[in-house]
């Protein structure tokens, strides 16, 4: 939200974010319950012009230009090996831990988590279906297609039980200046409502 009021490009808001964290760190609850749930935040950044995602792991962060066709996110780290910008200390960092050896290339996912990249677009889990998702529709993308895919439970994306979806966006940024930009919020947490 302060990426939203500060910048008017996603580069800018993407300046702003980590210019946040480096100042202030992150973390608090996920959650508005007793149970103790943390996790480092990803973000898909846009305007009219460009795209970026910036993924972070306490005040280390990596971020990749979306260069075309689809891109999503999840809760787990997706940037590998197209890092576009960095934390300046972030490789520094993962070699004073013993999580990197200097040598082979640097993979920012395989080094800040436990996930797997080699399997995270075939694995199950919600990242990959979205992925899925939205290469099913990759060159015909509209905001009904991608309301359709927030809606879908099977995959996971539209969470209920334990955990639940707490709302989903939708933009339609058109490169044309000229034409408005459209927002579409859920109301309730509960997307397929």
């Amino acid at each position: 939200r302060l990426g939203l009021e500060r910048a008017d490009t996603a580069e800018k808001a993407l300046n702003v974010i980590v210019d946040l964290l480096e100042k202030y760190g992150q973390g608090g609850n996920c959650m508005e319950s007793k149970m103790a749930f943390t996790y480092h935040n990803s973000f898909l950044i846009a305007d009219r012009k460009e795209a970026w995602v910036l993924e972070t792991s306490g005040k280390y962060w990596a971020a990749e230009k979306v260069e075309g066709g689809v891109r999503n996110i999840s809760n787990q780290l997706s940037i590998t090996t197209k890092i576009d910008r960095e934390h300046p200390e972030l490789k520094e960092y993962a070699k004073s831990n013993g999580w990197w050896d200097g040598e082979k290339e640097f993979d920012f996912a395989a080094t800040y988590s436990y996930v797997n990249t080699a399997r995270m677009t075939t694995s199950g889990g919600r990242y990959c279906e979205g992925y899925k998702l939205l290469n099913k529709h990759k060159g015909s993308i509209t905001s009904e297609i991608m309301m359709e895919i927030l809606r879908d439970k099977e995959s996971g994306i539209n969470m209920e039980g334990g955990f639940m979806t707490t709302g989903s966006m939708v933009s339609v940024l058109p490169q044309q200046p000229n034409l408005p930009c459209i927002h579409f919020f859920t109301g309730t947490p509960d997307p397929a409502r």
